[in-house]
């Protein structure tokens, strides 16, 4: 099962890493990292480099497509040669999904219309712009489409395919291999629980939303 993982200049790390090590855990599982062009991509913070493999045109038909956020979504949602890809790829996939704002890429090569998605909070009034039904649900499945919200989410998705895929004894055990037990010190982890100036803040400098 071929799983290709996008990366584009200034993805968030998490995004394309947390899915690639819980559906990379499946067997017979092939994950690869793909890009508009092979070679190494930076993260939107600078400082981590992942390399593609592979680029878009070497991966035609994967089994799975993973699209994921970052500020550096903007600077693609007007990028032709991965929306074209992205729609010819989806023809022929078993699952496409994304992480945070991966889902305004997938809405914006028209993949998402009347279908219900999630994305990062700060992002979910971009996609009604393309005429997806924005949901806060951590993880969304619409037929094929599997949506997660911000950052953390996308290992929620990771297991959340595998059952689908796999069965829920795999994605136990996956969950279990790699200690997901998630216990933060913090409830602050959604907008309707953290603070409301830090809320406030965040808002102010949302960067995943084209002004």
């Amino acid at each position: 099962m071929q799983i290709a993982i996008v990366l584009y200049d200034r993805f968030t790390a998490l995004d394309a890493v947390g899915p690639f090590e819980t559906l990379g855990r499946m067997p017979g599982a092939a994950p690869v990292f793909v890009a508009e062009e092979a070679g190494p991509v930076l993260n939107d913070s600078g400082a981590l480099t992942l390399v593609a493999e592979r680029s878009l045109l070497e991966v035609p038909r994967p089994d799975v497509i993973l699209v994921p956020g970052g500020p550096g979504q903007i600077d693609q949602m007007d990028n032709q040669v991965l929306l074209d890809w992205l729609r010819t790829a989806d023809s022929t996939s078993t699952w496409t999904t994304s992480v945070c704002t991966g889902s305004l890429l997938l809405a914006s090569a028209g993949l998402l219309a009347g279908r219900r998605a999630t994305s990062h909070w700060l992002a979910l009034e971009a996609l009604p712009l393309f005429g997806a039904r924005p949901t806060s649900e951590r993880v969304v499945t619409d037929g094929k489409y599997v949506t997660a919200a911000g950052v953390s989410a996308g290992i929620d998705m990771g297991l959340s395919l595998i059952g689908r895929i796999a069965g829920d004894d795999v994605a136990q055990s996956v969950q279990l291999i790699t200690e997901y037990d998630p216990q933060p010190p913090y409830g602050a982890g959604s907008p309707d629980k953290a603070p409301a100036d830090l809320v406030a803040y965040w808002q102010s400098r949302n960067r995943y939303v084209p002004r």
